[in-house]
């Protein structure tokens, strides 16, 4: 290719980027907010509106308000363009969503795993998200891809390495879902996923250090700096469910002993509830919920275990935001006062002062849909040009 054209060619893409960007973030606009917004002049935005109109990722939408002149049309992206695939694989759950490309769930499919070896698990997961794709509307680009946040540690080719409490060893899973699904697939630590999803379209949405708790039954944490995903130097960090909080503890599938979370997760907490005969999470927060003093406690136990480790996040990170998710954020009523005695207690003032804790605002859903933004980060990365 020659060198000038291609640097053109380049230019080109990159433009294009930043207006779909600009309209993506702050639409409606029009071409003359659009060239403000971007420093880019009024004939170059016109052209490039025209050919994102044309590719149907964006839509003119009638007229805004006049500044002076004729009234100007307004640009907005097409949010149902195409349609993305998030889905959560927890240890005994596989949850799916499908969402429009600004991550609004259109439809939900929900299956309980029954057994935890990967082949069975690929197959509810295959079944699970073909259910999904049977309800998507037509639209332009179809489905763009999936995201899979899993509990467990993963690298860069999307295999999970090591999944204690999955007991999973060395699963090429991009690899395998993307032949069974025949889309692209985008894979990471569920923990990180729930992360972006606060971040993108939950209680993170202001702050830019964020350190998301994924309290199932595991814990895991995903860890943003500066409105950066913290991933570490392999791509491993936030295991944080195996800090050692006990030097002689109990015994965690991971081979070492006083884990956090074999204290202040949800197994740790049905493990403790076996002498009231209750054997699901859901029973225990019913429990609660009627008012049963021995499950309070037992909420209120774990609560104070979460809230040591909380406190060392705080000291260690100084974070704006602690948020709160997963399962455990059902149990918010009875762990919160916990929680929150105990990190004033142990946390340096400093720290503690500007530190928030919250409990995720998507309840359950914050690592599925982190998933799906990765899925649809994929497909804008791949169809057009990250900046």
């Amino acid at each position: 290719m020659n060198t000038t054209t291609g640097d053109q060619y380049l230019v080109k893409k990159i433009n294009k980027a930043i207006v779909l960007d600009a309209i993506r973030k702050h639409g409606p606009l029009s071409r003359a907010q659009l060239s403000d917004l971007t420093g880019l002049n009024k004939g170059t935005v016109s052209t490039l509106a025209g050919e994102l109109i044309e590719e149907k990722l964006a839509s003119e939408i009638g007229l805004g308000r006049s500044s002076g002149g004729r009234k100007p049309v307004m640009l907005l992206f097409n949010r149902t363009a195409g349609y993305a695939v998030g889905i959560d694989l927890g240890v005994r759950y596989a949850l799916a969503v499908l969402t429009d490309l600004e991550g609004r769930i259109v439809a939900e499919e929900q299956r309980e795993l029954e057994r935890r070896d990967a082949d069975y698990a690929l197959d509810v997961l295959a079944a699970t998200v073909k259910a999904l794709i049977a309800q998507a509307p037509e639209s332009p680009y179809g489905i763009v891809g999936a995201g899979i946040g899993v509990a467990g540690i993963v690298d860069d080719k999307g295999t999970v390495l090591f999944a204690p409490n999955l007991e999973w060893e060395n699963v090429e899973l991009q690899r395998l879902v993307q032949d069974a699904l025949g889309i692209p697939v985008a894979i990471d630590n569920e923990a990180n996923a729930g992360a972006l999803g606060e971040m993108y379209y939950g209680a993170g949405k202001e702050a830019s250090d964020i350190v998301y708790l994924s309290v199932g039954t595991g814990i895991g944490a995903g860890i943003v700096i500066g409105k950066h995903l913290m991933k570490g130097s392999g791509g491993f960090s936030g295991e944080i469910g195996h800090t050692t909080i006990e030097t002689n503890g109990k015994k965690c599938p991971c081979g070492n002993k006083g884990c956090w979370e074999q204290y202040a997760s949800e197994r740790a907490l049905m493990d403790m509830a076996k002498p009231l005969g209750i054997e699901r999470f859901d029973g225990l927060v019913e429990a609660a919920c009627q008012g049963s003093p021995e499950a309070i406690r037992l909420f209120h136990e774990v609560g104070e275990s979460l809230g040591v480790g909380i406190a060392n996040i705080v000291n260690t990170f100084n974070p704006e935001l602690v948020v709160i998710g997963n399962q455990m954020t059902r149990a918010e009523p009875w762990i919160r006062n916990a929680i929150e005695r105990v990190v004033s207690m142990r946390s340096l003032p400093f720290h503690r002062r500007q530190a928030q804790i919250r409990f995720a605002s998507l309840d359950t859903h914050s690592a599925v849909l982190g998933a799906a933004h990765y899925a649809i980060s994929a497909f804008f990365a791949k169809e057009r040009v990250t900046l």
